[in-house]
């Protein structure tokens, strides 16, 4: 080989070094929509089926509401019903009054003879912050995993934390009392991510085969109690590729 053919290839193999060598860091933009579409207009409750004693429309808002004269005696959902989403991501704004306590459901199924009730995964919500961001099964398991947790349920169906995402107390700091939050779930898998302002709110790992499920309809709730209103705007779904689990 050649003088010239010798330094040819060193700076060949010296530029792929560099180029494999070279560090990418992570971009932050919580920001970004690519693949989001709304599930809600805004304007009309299409695509949403629920008792229109506890919803309606105003400003822009999916509203949810419960007065002294509706009180409940079960938990009331409007349900979204442009399909039964397997692995997503949503991503959504919500405010809710004193008192009130709420939900995104994901991944359920309605409970035959129980109108407009269901039962699966949930995002909880609530006003007092006691129970924001953990992830609780309506009507089945019930906590998998609180506030500040990594959650694995195992066969048993028992849900064991192995791990933690922060303090419980700390992390309800970055949740606004009386104003709207930014809700965003990955759900992919058997692994389910809340986030609540852009902070990890808690992480389940579903590996228990009996009881999980990998589709499934979405829903927002009213719940029983005191009366309560709870604001939705700003829904997005991207949908994305289903992860295949053993």
């Amino acid at each position: 080989m050649t003088p010239l053919r010798l330094m040819l290839l060193a700076l060949l193999m010296l530029s792929t070094l560099r180029a494999y060598g070279q560090q990418v860091y992570p971009t932050r933009d919580m920001a970004d929509d690519a693949g989001f579409e709304p599930i809600f207009d805004g304007q009309s409750l299409a695509g949403w089926e629920g008792d229109p004693t506890y919803w309606r429309v105003e400003e822009g808002c999916l509203v949810g509401e419960i007065t002294p004269a509706t009180l409940l005696k079960q938990n009331s959902f409007i349900i979204w019903r442009g399909g039964a989403p397997e692995d997503f991501e949503l991503r959504l704004e919500y405010r809710i009054s004193a008192g009130g306590n709420s939900g995104v459901n994901y991944r359920s199924a309605e409970i035959e003879g129980a109108k407009f009730a269901l039962r699966g995964y949930q995002a909880d919500i609530d006003a007092a912050n006691k129970y924001t961001g953990q992830n609780y099964e309506e009507k089945g398991r019930t906590f998998l995993a609180l506030r500040g947790d990594v959650g694995r349920v195992d066969a048993d169906g028992v849900s064991r934390i192995i791990g933690s995402v922060g303090n419980i107390d700390e992390l309800a700091t970055h949740v606004k009392a009386n104003e709207f939050n930014a809700l965003h779930l990955i759900v992919r898998g058997n692994v389910m991510i809340h986030l609540v302002n852009g902070h990890v709110m808690s992480v389940v790992v579903d590996d228990d085969p009996a009881h999980r499920a990998f589709a499934g309809l979405l829903g927002v709730q009213v719940h029983t109690g005191p009366p309560m209103k709870v604001e939705f705007r700003n829904l997005r779904l991207k949908q994305l590729p289903p992860v295949k689990v053993e």
